[in-house]
């Protein structure tokens, strides 16, 4: 059997309840669906279960601009931040449209038709769902399993081996030493936490250092600004996180040394005298290369200064009964071993496209801000920022969404697309070198060496491009 929905959206995590929201009120009708490959809302913030689980983004930029986020947390919980998208759900009224355990496999383009032909895997059946416009809002990783290295000897080890992405429910680590493996921001929120729940010793065994800044937990304005009205509150600290989270990464790239100084300055004053900050906190690449990580109220380095965490910098030479064994010839001691070493990158979810029959390779398409795929009708994608809060992007897209819907509408066209341009450059689509991105390149699209197919990783540039140019900017094909 098969329907129809003017909008189909895939995913039901931040992205997608946002996207929905945002078409039930400037579109409201519009039939849209949600199709949710997990049995709950949430995304990201459902899936991750593991102690201490939070954002390293201000929730004041990561909250929905039209939904403020209540309060003065900064760096809040996940169960907070999913309580936070399930009420803005229930608010908007777009649980109805969620249909779960629905998983899409492919979707095709039919140009004679405009429109797509979805296929989606339902309790054991395939069905197919058609639509004028497709949105994924899937995120940029495999929610099925996270990356593990092949470690030498791993089955030897007798203790316990697990990875964040699937936290066992029942996992007992008090009063058991424990070894996370990795040093970005799953690892130093981690540490402190597993420190603070009661187990032995808690040991960072990290390959390289990762930049690591403390911000308050609590937002200092937020707080002295709390007798006013909580809407104007919000958009006073929600425009400051964003200037200064845009003049941090324009000052990281342009005054890269300073910034490194500084940082490193930071981290020292809360170092215990025993640890090396030079050694254990002083990358070897410059700030926002990779993601800055971000603890709130230097929980990490409180962990190291009352002794119940220690940080290692070494490699692995192999897993052992007792634990690890690294190069140097020290051996650490675990009873669990955490491997925090970061997420498998799956384009749009692994959906294969194509187009009049004609398999669509994501490495040969270039992106058109960012949120359309070169020669693809009818497909946005919702990608958030890698130096920001991931929602000021998705905002910006779901905006753009609402105006190309308006234009549509308006000039009684059915389709629209991105033409490639032959002229126009090829660039790395993420310009980071943190792992999980340099193990995927040959898999992502491309960026182009020029606006409107650049990503500038700029809100308020790109607030000018996507919400602001014109729809039919001339790159634009409508028919």
């Amino acid at each position: 059997m098969s329907e129809h929905v003017d909008v189909l959206i895939i995913g039901a995590g931040l992205s997608g309840i946002g996207a929905a929201c945002r078409l039930s009120t400037e579109h409201p009708g519009k039939s849209v669906a949600v199709l949710e490959a997990r049995d709950s809302l949430g995304g990201t913030w459902d899936l991750f279960r593991y102690p201490g689980i939070r954002s390293d983004s201000d929730m004041f930029t990561f909250g929905f601009k039209w939904r403020h986020w209540e309060g003065d947390v900064a760096l809040a919980d996940g169960p907070s931040i999913l309580e936070y998208l399930r009420t803005v759900a229930r608010e908007y009224d777009v649980e109805r449209l969620i249909r779960y355990r629905h998983r899409v496999v492919g979707a095709a383009w039919d140009s004679g038709t405009s429109l797509w032909t979805v296929q989606v895997e339902h309790d054991g059946e395939t069905r197919t769902i058609t639509t004028g416009f497709l949105w994924a809002c899937g995120g940029y990783y495999d929610y099925d399993k996270g990356f593990t290295p092949d470690f030498p000897g791993q089955q030897d080890f007798r203790g316990t081996i697990v990875h964040p992405q699937h936290w066992p429910e029942d996992l007992d680590y008090t009063g058991k030493k424990v070894v996370v493996i990795g040093s970005g921001a799953t690892a130093v929120t981690l540490v402190p936490a597993m420190a603070q729940a009661g187990a032995a010793h808690v040991t960072m065994l990290q390959r390289s250092p990762t930049y690591v800044l403390s911000l308050p937990g609590r937002d200092p304005i937020a707080t002295r600004l709390h007798r006013l009205p909580s809407a104007l509150r919000y958009r006073i600290v929600r425009a400051k996180a964003i200037l200064a989270s845009t003049l941090f990464f324009q000052l990281s790239r342009r005054r890269p040394e300073m910034v490194k100084g500084f940082i490193r300055k930071e981290a020292a004053k809360q170092l215990p005298p025993d640890v090396d900050v030079d050694e254990h906190f002083r990358p070897a690449y410059n700030p926002w290369d990779q993601r800055v990580c971000f603890v709130p109220d230097g929980d990490l380095f409180e962990a190291l200064r009352s002794g119940s965490a220690s940080v290692v910098t070494d490699h692995i030479e192999r897993f052992t009964e007792r634990g690890i064994l690294l190069r140097s010839g020290e051996e650490l001691e675990a009873d669990v071993i955490v491997s925090a070493t970061g997420l498998t990158l799956k384009a749009m979810g692994g959906v294969e496209l194509t187009v009049d029959g004609a398999e669509v390779k994501m490495q040969d398409t270039m992106t058109y801000k960012a949120l359309m795929l070169s020669d693809v009708p009818n497909f946005v994608f919702t990608i958030g920022y890698t130096n920001a809060s991931w929602t000021l992007k998705a905002d910006l897209v779901a905006d753009f969404v609402c105006r190309l819907l308006r234009h549509l509408d308006e000039h009684g066209v059915r389709r629209v697309v991105a033409p490639r341009d032959p002229s126009v450059g090829e660039e790395r689509l993420i310009d980071f070198s943190s792992g999980y991105i340099l193990r995927a390149l040959d898999e992502l699209p491309k960026q182009g060496d020029r606006e409107p197919w650049k990503l500038r990783q700029n809100y308020l540039k790109d607030v000018r491009s996507i919400n602001r140019d014109r729809i039919d900017d001339g790159v634009l094909t409508f028919r």
